[in-house]
């Protein structure tokens, strides 16, 4: 059994990673980190737990808990990880950082976009993005791995079989996107509150959002050009769920076999990405509390552009079964072990 430790525990991230790993016949948890609930009983703070984790919680030591561990999972704000990042840790369990500490290998557009110092940019270089279905092979030698962003899983995806064959213009590439409320995080903020969200829809972070140079970044990876994209997220009234809805200028001569068949290539083999049938399209009801991401797409001849659609559960794909996923490959596991969830409905 692999001994694993979660700084972060009681996030809904970290959440949903206990919920994935008390399935999971590989792997134990053996550290419930949070500095907010020290010595609380993991249960008393989700009660869904109640019988389930007797454990209580812990802090956030890294360095002792990489004595004890051999994974870390880092469900922590933007950071944390880089500010205790060290070879010893390193050197004694393997890291996944569920924040974006060591997703953008240019340390200066991380710090531009984040407005904070990067306290360990040594690590950067080494550190493997976790998108499973684009770095299988890093991940399985990787000590430290960067699970992607919420955003950023569900928008790279759905374009990336386009981007890496050419099918599309990549400086014509406009992503909108919408999110449940559970991405926001379980901290208290006024613009989250239930008067706030309830029967209302609202884009935020319009032009500055932090995931923007991220999926940039990994679809300019794809397709060997520089990206630039308009990327617009929206607020709305549910718990889980993301919709990306994509809209990019189709190269000459591009057909809707091409498209077809650029996704067939990439996804007909993956386990957890489903390439939907011709006219249907991707609801967020269809993988709640599932690892799936649904991709949908329809080439709209009247203005030479291709529509593309995903959706995937934020808090699963979008974080800690992505994770679970990165783990599973690193340490030589059945990749979809613990994540053969069927997704819940209604």
């Amino acid at each position: 059994m692999v001994k694993v430790g979660i700084i972060g525990s009681t996030g809904y991230a970290g959440a949903e990673l206990v919920r994935l790993l008390t399935g999971h016949r590989e792997a134990e948890v053996i550290w419930y980190g949070s500095r907010s609930y020290i010595d609380k009983k993991y249960a008393d703070v989700y009660q869904n737990m109640f019988e389930i984790v007797d454990d209580r919680c812990l802090d956030d030591n890294m360095e002792e808990l990489a004595e004890r561990a051999d994974v870390i999972f880092t469900a922590t704000p933007q950071g944390f990880c880089a500010s205790v990042m060290s070879e010893g840790i390193l050197s004694k369990a393997k890291v996944i950082d569920l924040s974006a500490d060591y997703r953008i290998k240019n340390v200066d557009i991380y710090e531009r976009w984040y407005g904070i110092t990067h306290k360990s940019p040594q690590f950067i270089g080494e550190a493997v993005y976790g998108l499973c279905e684009v770095n299988r092979e890093q991940i399985k030698k990787a000590r430290l791995t960067a699970n992607p962003g919420c955003y950023t899983t569900c928008s790279i995806l759905t374009a990336y079989p386009l981007a890496k064959e050419g099918l599309i213009n990549m400086k014509s590439l406009i992503i909108d996107a919408k999110s449940g409320t559970s991405g926001a995080g379980r901290g208290a903020k006024v613009p989250n509150l239930f008067c706030e969200v309830n029967e209302n829809i609202k884009a935020y972070g319009v032009g500055t959002h932090r995931h923007t140079p991220e999926i940039e970044e990994q679809l300019g990876y794809a397709s060997g050009e520089d990206v630039v994209i308009s990327f617009t997220p929206h607020l709305v009234p549910m718990n889980r769920g993301i919709l990306v809805t994509e809209y990019a200028e189709l190269k000459s001569g591009v057909t809707d076999g091409d498209v077809r068949s650029a996704y067939d290539r990439y996804y007909g083999n993956e386990s957890f990405v489903r390439v939907l049938e011709e006219g249907r399209y991707p609801e967020t009801k269809w993988v709640e509390g599932s690892n799936y991401v649904d991709i949908g797409f329809k080439i709209d001849p009247r203005t030479n552009r291709v529509i593309l659609m995903g959706a995937m559960d934020n808090l699963v794909k979008g974080a800690a079964g992505q994770a679970v996923q990165n783990m599973n490959l690193m340490f030589g596991f059945k990749e979809s072990e613990g994540l053969e969830l069927v997704p819940v409905f209604p």
